[in-house]
C-alpha cells in the first residue's frame, strides 16, 4: 500500500476517537474499494492498517487523558494511589523503626517528684 495515499490522509483526520472494530474497518475499506480509492486485493491489509492506526490512536487518547487527569489532581492537592502507597510506605517504616528503638523507662520529672512529696507531706 502507498504510504502518503489520499485515503489514508482522509482517515487519519476522520477518524472516530474510538477503537475500531473489524467490521467497521472492513465497511471502510469496502467503501474505498467501491470509490476506486483502494484495489479489491489491498482489502485484507488496508484493514489490519486501519485497525492498527485505530489502537494506536485510542492509546495516545488514553495517555493524554490520564496525563492530564493527574495533572489536575495535582493542582486540585488530592492525592493519588501512587501517594497513597508512598504514606503507607513511610508510615510502616516508621513503625518499624519505632518498635526496635530500645524503649526508656520513664523517670519522674523533678515537678512530678515535688508533687509526690508534698502529697506525702499532707
Amino acid at each position: 500500500m502507498p504510504q502518503g495515499s489520499s485515503w489514508k490522509r482522509a482517515l487519519e483526520t476522520g477518524m472516530q476517537v474510538t477503537e475500531m472494530r473489524r467490521s467497521q474497518a472492513r465497511a471502510v475499506a469496502n467503501d474505498l474499494v467501491a470509490q476506486g480509492q483502494l484495489a479489491r486485493d489491498q482489502v485484507s491489509a488496508a484493514v489490519d492498517e486501519l485497525l492498527d492506526m485505530s489502537r494506536r490512536r485510542t492509546d495516545e487518547l488514553r495517555k493524554i487523558v490520564q496525563k492530564e487527569v493527574r495533572r489536575q489532581l495535582g493542582a486540585a492537592g488530592i492525592a493519588t494511589k501512587a501517594d497513597l502507597a508512598a504514606l503507607e510506605r513511610r508510615l510502616t517504616k516508621a513503625q518499624r523503626a519505632k518498635k526496635a528503638a530500645p524503649t526508656k523507662k520513664r523517670t519522674p520529672t523533678k515537678k512530678a517528684a515535688a508533687k509526690k512529696v508534698a502529697k506525702k507531706a499532707m
